[in-house]
């Protein structure tokens, strides 16, 4: 019996959107958590490249206005047919907790338990409005098991030019 393509698989070529430099735009919660509305908004780069054939890529987010950067390592879980993504922040060097989801008409949610400030927390990552030049992530958390959610970090792609 033989393996499957990775190229053909239904789903590997989700994130091909992402692959590239990027200008981000940031609008994150100064304090999450506690219903705050007071917003931090300052800007990023992204670049993004695809590895293994398209099952896996590497994302870097430079942000030198807040002093640190950031990678985000997804790949696609070929038996679950999922993406399931991996975080290392600079700050503090920890690979934090998968987020795992799929694709659907409007764009992809991923979710998975992670912790924030110490206190447990299911993450949900959102990504919407993706055209050829332009892209959405949002971050929310829920306190709650699911009950409610807040927004606490917005992230809106414009594609570098050259």
């Amino acid at each position: 019996m033989s393996a499957e393509p990775v190229e053909t698989l239904p789903g590997i070529h989700d994130f091909d959107f992402i692959h590239g430099r990027w200008s981000v735009a940031n609008h994150k919660l100064k304090v999450r958590g506690v219903g705050s509305d007071d917003w931090d908004e300052f800007p990023s780069t992204a670049w993004c490249e695809p590895r293994l054939d398209g099952l896996a890529n590497v994302e870097q987010i430079d942000c030198p206005a807040r002093g640190w950067t950031g990678m985000a390592v997804r790949s696609f879980d070929i038996p679950a047919r999922e993406w399931v993504i991996y975080w290392i922040s600079s700050a503090n060097g920890v690979l934090q907790p998968p987020v795992r989801g799929r694709f659907h008409a409007e764009g992809c949610v991923l979710e998975g338990p992670d912790s924030d400030g110490g206190r447990p927390v299911i993450a949900r990552y959102i990504w919407s409005d993706i055209t050829a030049g332009s892209a959405r992530w949002t971050q929310t958390f829920s306190y709650d098991g699911g009950a409610t959610w807040e927004t606490n970090w917005v992230m809106d792609f414009t594609r570098a030019a050259g």
